[in-house]
């Protein structure tokens, strides 16, 4: 399987993507500048956290302009996997991928800390690996990672089991402890912890190498 690490200027977790796909998960990734406009040669697409474009106007926002996005949107209208990761979630979300805003964690203070998760739905490309209601261990580092949506978006999220994480102790003020949504269709996922970060037993932990796990067997299977 071959992915793309989209890098965007500001990226910088770009390399943490790249080494957990290459080294950890034994698959092929490629880091793949953001003014890149042709994606047909990859089978999923990560995009990394960071301050991209120094996170001016609001996280994500000028991002979402880039020429790489519209690729990124091609390959989500095929059923193809998009994940992002803390910036790449924000990016997402002001591209129009998935729903919801980010705001401000409510203590007003960038939080670099590891956080346990609830894996509250199992049944997508992203989470097979794991079981139902399992508590898992994530490193989080973010100022703005606090989830808000409104009623009606709520209530299609929980319809539609899209939300896929939720923390157990709320470290940001995000509604309904929501730590990772997906769309609709279930192949972009969306979350602020950092999966990348915990692939390996010397980063403390290998919780998130189940995740890019949990792609590969959707793609075998």
């Amino acid at each position: 399987m071959k992915f793309a690490v989209i890098s965007f200027p500001g990226s910088n977790c770009d390399w943490d993507m790249y080494y957990a796909i290459n080294d950890a998960l034994g698959q092929e990734a490629d880091m793949v500048r953001s003014d890149e406009t042709n994606l047909d040669q990859y089978d999923g697409v990560l995009i990394p956290g960071g301050f991209s474009y120094g996170d001016y106007l609001r996280s994500g926002a000028i991002a979402r302009f880039a020429p790489a996005m519209q690729a990124v949107k091609k390959m989500a209208e095929a059923g193809k996997p998009v994940l992002g990761v803390c910036n790449g979630f924000q990016i997402l979300v002001e591209a129009g991928l998935l729903p919801g805003s980010l705001q401000n964690n409510t203590s007003m203070e960038f939080i670099s800390d590891w956080a346990p998760l609830k894996v509250v739905n199992n049944q997508t490309m992203f989470t097979n690996g794991y079981a139902k209601d399992e508590t898992i261990t994530i490193p989080i580092a973010h100022g703005e990672g606090n989830y808000y949506c409104d009623d009606e978006t709520l209530k299609q999220l929980q319809a539609n089991h899209q939300i896929v994480f939720t923390y157990e102790d709320n470290p940001n003020g995000s509604r309904n402890n929501i730590a990772g949504v997906t769309n609709q269709a279930g192949n972009v996922l969306g979350m602020m912890p950092h999966p990348e970060r915990a692939v390996e037993s010397i980063l403390g932990g290998t919780d998130g190498l189940t995740l890019f796990k949990s792609i590969l067997n959707q793609v075998r299977s």
